[in-house]
């Protein structure tokens, strides 16, 4: 304690000070001075406990650091006491928790990181053996030239499939890093909606869909026009896939004071309850996907529009399909110019 040059300071100050007194008052009194050599006895035992207490704390706090630096954040420090040291104790111990709750959610993004990785090494893997396979078979002589072209097309679509899943992964990890910045531009819905289906015309020709568009297709939201059309495609295209036949597609846009929905309806088989927590996971999977699904689509639509402070919502059940619910938020009045 008495390392503390301060500490070492302050009591020399009491007890010369209380010196000078004692032998100013001894020329009066040697009563008066023998009251103020204990007076001053008494100050100066009750500064060395004070101190001393204070120092055992700061002690026992260093104490507690020392331990939260080596990774244990299960201790409590807190105290009601009222002073300097106990307002400091209450502010380590919500730093100390605040650093508890990060280090949980790193190793929670370790987790997800580990687990995200096998997943892509899974889906990566799958591809490449086909191919290695067929790159083998056409290494062969006397392989039929139909066969060839067929080994031909199916590794040409395996390499597609490949490049469709780096790319969308790549597009999540920007957009879990904050990479991408999502511009606010006003859209007539009814042009986004249009260029949304558009790349599926042929399917929905081959499969003789019938799709209506009901609702207020002249409304106008802001959002980020190119990524905003990537996510709707990603509905649409699960909707196609999974209408049967002379199905119906329903593209409902409703336009209200707060916010504009797009409700985008299927009549096919319903997706199964156990699945519906989790459709919007990354890499997963429900019952009814197709084979050449990887899980990443309905992913990446649910970081776009959740990323522009919009909602995103799934209903299914058995005799009424799949509706997905897109909903985008006005901004400022002035922003509603199309441009």
């Amino acid at each position: 304690m008495f390392r503390n040059k301060k500490l070492r300071h302050s009591t020399s100050w009491i007890v010369g000070l209380g010196i000078v007194l004692t032998i100013a008052v001894s020329r009066e009194s040697i009563l008066l001075a023998v009251i103020t050599a204990m007076v001053v006895g008494i100050i100066t035992f009750i500064h060395l406990l004070y101190s001393w207490q204070r120092y055992k704390e700061m002690e026992r706090l260093s104490l507690y650091l020392q331990k939260m630096a080596g990774g244990v954040f299960s201790l409590d420090v807190r105290d009601n006491d009222e002073g300097e040291l106990s307002i400091l104790k209450n502010e380590i111990y919500k730093m100390t928790q605040m650093l508890s709750e990060r280090r949980l959610q790193a190793d929670e993004s370790k987790i997800k990181l580990a687990e995200a990785l096998a997943d892509v090494s899974h889906q990566l893997k799958t591809p490449l053996t086909a191919m290695t396979v067929m790159t083998d078979l056409l290494a062969q002589e006397d392989v039929p030239k139909e066969k060839k072209a067929e080994f031909l097309g199916n590794v040409s679509s395996q390499l597609i499939r490949m490049e469709w899943l780096v790319t969308s992964l790549l597009k999540l990890s920007k957009i879990d890093a904050g990479a991408i910045t999502f511009s606010k531009e006003p859209v007539n819905v009814q042009r986004l909606v249009d260029e949304t289906v558009s790349p599926f015309a042929f399917q929905i020709q081959e499969k003789q869909l019938v799709l209506k568009k009901v609702g207020d297709y002249q409304a106008v939201i802001v959002v980020d026009v190119r990524w905003t059309k990537e996510a709707l495609i990603n509905i649409v295209k699960n909707a196609v896939e999974h209408t049967d036949t002379r199905g119906v597609i329903t593209i409902t846009v409703t336009d209200t004071i707060l916010y504009t929905e797009i409700a985008i309806h299927n009549s096919g088989d319903p997706i199964q309850e156990k699945d519906l927590p989790h459709i919007f996971k990354r890499f997963y999977q429900g019952a009814n996907a197709q084979k050449q699904s990887v899980g990443i689509g309905l992913a990446l639509t649910y970081h776009i529009v959740t990323k522009q402070e919009g909602a995103i919502h799934v209903e299914s059940a058995s005799r009424k399909g799949t509706v997905f619910t897109v909903r985008f938020y006005h901004q400022h009045e002035n922003d509603k110019t199309v441009t």
